[in-house]
């Protein structure tokens, strides 16, 4: 009986090792890399200029087109530029007189308007102190325009203090654009 189990386990072995099994499938492999052709590493490129949308001012009112505009459209469009004042301060600067002799050109031009100047604060300060600084920066602007010969029944002032800020932004850029007086015409 051993001799039979031995045979036995024998033909078990042998046709384990005689049967075959499937050759394995190749697979495709990516190609290498390609060789480096210098051994300096390459130097970027200069950055490309930064194509920037051309920017048009709105063409300027001509005498016949303010002449027939309506109130809203000509401060819409003002030919009057508003005056900027530094920090807590009602004193006229250079750029500030250049602004309002161009302003009074324009006045002169146009002799039957009436203007309000109003003067604005940044929001820094009391509702008080600002209303008494917008005060000043109106009635400098207004001083100004009279002393170059506008008649000053054409020219009344109100200030707002720091209630219409131009820019709601609370950092010296926008603080900056507050500080103003500003010009509406308010008949013809």
């Amino acid at each position: 009986m051993m001799r039979r189990t031995g045979w036995s386990v024998m033909v078990l072995l042998l046709s384990a090792a005689c049967h075959k099994t499937p050759a394995p499938v190749a697979r495709p492999v990516p190609p290498p890399p390609p060789p480096a052709t210098s051994t300096s590493p390459k130097t970027p490129l200069p950055p490309q200029p930064v194509a920037e949308p051309t920017v048009v001012p709105p063409e300027p009112l001509r005498d016949d087109a303010i002449r027939s505009a309506s109130l809203d459209d000509l401060n819409k469009n003002s030919p009057l530029k508003p005056v900027f004042f530094e920090y807590d301060s009602s004193e006229l600067s250079a750029d500030a007189t250049a602004t309002l002799n161009e302003n009074a050109g324009v006045l002169k031009r146009f002799p039957t308007w009436t203007v309000t100047v109003e003067g604005h604060c940044d929001e820094r300060g009391t509702a008080e102190y600002n209303l008494a600084l917008g005060e000043r920066r109106a009635m400098a602007a207004r001083t100004y325009l009279v002393s170059l010969g506008i008649p000053a029944d054409r020219l009344r002032t109100v200030s707002y203090g720091k209630e219409f800020p131009f820019d709601p932004g609370r950092d010296e850029g926008a603080f900056s654009k507050n500080r103003r007086a500003h010009f509406v015409i308010t008949g013809r």
